[in-house]
C-alpha cells in the first residue's frame, strides 16, 4: 500500500484553515514554562486563559473558566465569551496578538501542536495541548483541565455523565454481533479512509464496532484506492466530510454512481452506504458525541436509518 502521507499533510493543511478544531493524542502536552507554573498552583495567581479552538472553548465553558481570548469562528459563541478579542482560526492563532495578552495559558487542540508549538516558544507564551481526537482523549483532558484549575467537581460531573452514557449504550448493544465498518471522509478534490487514530474512526470502534482500516502507525488518515478497499470487504461504509462539505459530498455522489469497482463492494450490493452528519462526524471531539453514537446505533445494530442513494444524489447534482 502507497504512502501517500505527504499528500494527506497538504490536503488536510489545506481544508483544515476552514475548520476551527482538531487533535490527537492520548495524553496532553504543556510547555515547560506552563509545566512549571501548574506545578506551583495555578490557582495561585490570577489565569489569563486563551483558547484558540471552537472545541477547547466549549470545554473550558463546561468546566466554568474565564477566557482572556477566544478563536475566530462562524459558530455561536457561549455568551460568558462574547465580546472576547479575536485571536485567528485554530490553525492560524495570532501567536504575536496572544502574547500581548498575558495569557498563563493558551489550550488548544494537539494535532496542531508540531505546527504552532514553535510560534508560541518564540512568542514566549505558555501553552497546553489537548486530545480531542476520541472521546475518551476528550475526557481525559478535561480531567486534567479540572485538575490543574481547582474545578474538579465540574470536570467530575462531566466525567461520570459521560460513564453513563456509555454504559447505557454498551448494554443497549450487549449479544448484538458487530459489523466491520469502512468510514470515507470527503475533502475538497478527493476522499480518505479514517482510521481508529481519527474521531470518526474512534466513534466506530467506541460504538462497538470493527473499522477495517487498519495501521501501525499514528496516521489518522489514508488513500488507499478502491481495489484495495474492495479486499477488506466491509460490512458497511460510511460518508462524511470536512471542508467543503457539499462538494465534497457531490464527488462522492459522483463516485459511487460512475465508479463501477464500488458495485463490487457488499456493502453497495447490500444497500449498506450511509451519509453521515458532518457536524457529527467531523475531525474533532464534541459534547455532540452521544448524538453522533446515537446515530451508529441506528445504522449498525437497529437498521433504522435511511441509506444513501448515489444515483439519485448524482442525478440531483446534474439535472
Amino acid at each position: 500500500m502507497k504512502n501517500w502521507k505527504p499528500i494527506l499533510t497538504y490536503l488536510l493543511s489545506a481544508v483544515l484553515v476552514l475548520s476551527l478544531s482538531g487533535c490527537v493524542n492520548q495524553h496532553p502536552e504543556e510547555s515547560a514554562s506552563d509545566s512549571n507554573e501548574s506545578a506551583q498552583g495555578d490557582q495561585q495567581t490570577e489565569t489569563r486563559i486563551v483558547a484558540t479552538s471552537y472545541a477547547t472553548l466549549l470545554i473550558c465553558d463546561k468546566l466554568g473558566l474565564d477566557l482572556v481570548a477566544i478563536p475566530t469562528t462562524s459558530s455561536e459563541v457561549p455568551e460568558r465569551y462574547q465580546g472576547l478579542p479575536e485571536i485567528g482560526t485554530a490553525m492560524a492563532p495570532d501567536a504575536e496578538a496572544i502574547a500581548l495578552l498575558e495569557p498563563t495559558d493558551v489550550i488548544g487542540p494537539d494535532t496542531l501542536a508540531e505546527t504552532i508549538e514553535p510560534t508560541y516558544e518564540a512568542a514566549g507564551v505558555p501553552y497546553t495541548f489537548i486530545d480531542l481526537q476520541s472521546v475518551e482523549g476528550m475526557y481525559d483532558s478535561i480531567a486534567m483541565l479540572g485538575e490543574k484549575y481547582g474545578v474538579q467537581e465540574a470536570a467530575d460531573a462531566l466525567i461520570d455523565e459521560y460513564e453513563t452514557t456509555m454504559a447505557d449504550f454498551r448494554a443497549s448493544i450487549e449479544g448484538v454481533d458487530a459489523p466491520k465498518v469502512l468510514i470515507l471522509m470527503g475533502l475538497p478534490g478527493a476522499y480518505i479512509s479514517c482510521t481508529p487514530n481519527s474521531y470518526a474512526g474512534s466513534l466506530v470502534e467506541l460504538a462497538g464496532a470493527t473499522n477495517v482500516v487498519q495501521v501501525d502507525t499514528n496516521e489518522n488518515f489514508v488513500s488507499w484506492n478502491t481495489e484495495e478497499l474492495l479486499k477488506l470487504d466491509p460490512d458497511v461504509i460510511l460518508l462524511t466530510a470536512h471542508g467543503l462539505p457539499e462538494e465534497a459530498m457531490e464527488r462522492f455522489a459522483k463516485e459511487f454512481a460512475t465508479n463501477d469497482v464500488w458495485k463490487n463492494f457488499r456493502a453497495v450490493q447490500e444497500n449498506h452506504v450511509y451519509q453521515l452528519d458532518y457536524t457529527l462526524f467531523g475531525m474533532s471531539c464534541t459534547f455532540d458525541w452521544p448524538e453522533a453514537l446515537e446515530v451508529l446505533q441506528e445504522i449498525l445494530y437497529d437498521h433504522t436509518y435511511e441509506a444513501y442513494d448515489a444515483e439519485a444524489a448524482y442525478n440531483e447534482n446534474n439535472s
